[in-house]
């Protein structure tokens, strides 16, 4: 009479390996994902937020103004076939894609390697510094409360507008698009190269060995 066997798809009792330890990250070549390529990951996402406030600055002193006018009942475009309102928003769009054109250019420059952090640091940083650029050049930018601005300066006396984005999620894509296109093209085209696989050995040819005596 023999014992039954454990089943297939369960642990022999007591066995100390099991459960099997999960499976670690990978990244795209199938490495694994290191400690230190988060924290470079992250670092770059830092880096990038805070330079957002560069690119608001940049946006705040080069957007073309909207100038607005009152004759004491209602608030008007000065020049209502002026492009500056559209302006504001190529403005932003370019030094969005001139920023992040940087990063991935930086990134890449200091780590040839890659990886899914520093791409994911770029992406998330460009989105956040675009949220904080947005955010200092309208606070800092002309007054948004323009009914009280028209009543300040009086009638027919020219004011800005607040600096406004009407294409704001294009305008906050951006950048990460920017950073994360021209990071992974450097990457593919001058990165380091995955070893060569060593060629299999050629089969020796059969050699019959002697027939039975």
């Amino acid at each position: 009479m023999t014992a039954p066997l454990t089943p297939p798809h369960q642990p022999p009792p007591h066995d100390p390996d099991w459960p099997p330890p999960p499976p670690p990250m990978l990244g795209p070549a199938g490495d694994p994902i290191t400690g230190a390529e988060v924290v470079q990951g992250v670092l770059v996402t830092l880096v990038s937020a805070v330079a957002g406030a560069l690119l608001g600055v940049l946006w705040l002193n080069l957007a073309p103004r909207v100038l607005l006018i009152s004759d004491g009942e209602g608030v008007y475009l000065r020049n209502s076939e002026g492009e500056a309102a559209i302006g504001s928003d190529g403005t932003f769009v370019l030094l969005a894609l001139a920023f992040g054109a940087v990063a991935g250019l930086v990134v890449f420059l200091l780590r040839r390697k890659g990886g899914v952090p520093l791409v994911l640091g770029l992406a998330v940083g460009g989105v956040l510094g675009s949220l904080l650029a947005w955010g200092l050049g309208t606070y800092f930018g002309p007054a948004r409360d323009v009914v009280a601005h028209a009543k300040a300066v009086g009638p027919n006396v020219a004011f800005e507008a607040p600096l406004e984005l009407n294409l704001g999620a294009a305008a906050m894509l951006a950048w990460p698009l920017a950073a994360t296109i021209v990071h992974l093209a450097l990457t593919a085209l001058f990165g380091p190269r995955d070893p060569e696989p060593e060629p299999w050995d050629q089969p020796k040819p059969y050699a019959p060995g002697p027939g039975p005596s």
